[in-house]
C-alpha cells in the first residue's frame, strides 16, 4: 500500500491497495490495534473490499483460522470470539436506519467488543461520535483505494500508529 499524506496531518489518510492481499494485511494490523468499544465503519460500493478488509480486522483481533468470515448479509449480525467479541454487521439489506432499531444496536457500538459495520453510510446517524471510518473505492479488478478517517481524538492517534510502520505481507492468509 501507499500513503498520500494531506496537505496537513488531519485524521484522514489514503491508501492504494494493489491486491486484496494488502488489503487484509491492513485490516489485520488494524486488528491488532483495536479495544474493546471500538467501532469500525467501512463504506463502498459491492467488490470495494470491505468484507476483505473485514476479513484481516478479524484475523487481527484474534480470531482463529477455523472460522469463516464471511458477509452477514442476510443475518446481518455474525459475532466471533476472539481477544474480544467481535461483532460483524453487515446493513446491505438495510433501507433506512429504523429498520435495525430493534436489533440491540447500542450493545454491539457500546459493548465489549469491537463493532465492525459493512455499508455503515446507511446508518451514519446511529454511529458513536467517535469510530474509524474507511471509505473503499474500487479502481480496477485488483487496484483499491481506502481512505481511513479517524473520528475523535483516540481514533486519530490510532491511524497515524496503524500507517506509520510499513505493511508486512504474509505468504498466506
Amino acid at each position: 500500500m501507499s500513503l498520500t499524506a494531506g496537505e496537513s496531518m488531519a485524521p484522514s489518510v489514503f491508501l492504494s491497495s494493489e491486491n486484496p492481499a494488502y488489503t487484509f494485511q491492513f485490516g489485520k494490523k488494524l486488528g491488532m490495534l483495536l479495544a474493546p468499544g471500538d467501532v469500525v465503519a467501512l463504506v463502498g460500493e459491492l467488490g470495494a473490499g470491505k468484507t476483505t478488509l473485514t476479513q484481516g480486522i478479524v484475523r487481527g483481533l484474534g480470531v482463529g483460522e477455523e472460522h469463516y468470515i464471511g458477509s452477514p448479509t442476510f443475518t446481518l449480525i455474525n459475532e466471533y470470539a476472539g481477544r474480544m467479541p467481535v461483532y460483524h454487521l453487515d446493513f446491505y439489506r438495510i433501507e433506512t436506519p429504523s429498520e435495525i432499531v430493534n436489533l440491540g444496536l447500542e450493545e454491539y457500538l457500546h459493548g465489549e467488543g469491537v463493532a465492525v459495520i459493512e455499508w455503515a453510510d446507511k446508518v451514519e446517524a446511529l454511529l458513536p461520535e467517535d469510530h474509524v471510518m474507511i471509505t473503499l473505492q474500487y479502481i480496477d479488478s485488483t487496484v483499491r483505494t481506502l481512505e481511513i478517517e479517524g473520528i475523535g481524538k483516540r481514533y486519530t492517534k490510532l491511524i497515524e500508529t496503524v500507517v506509520r510502520e510499513p505493511i508486512t505481507f504474509e505468504a498466506q492468509r
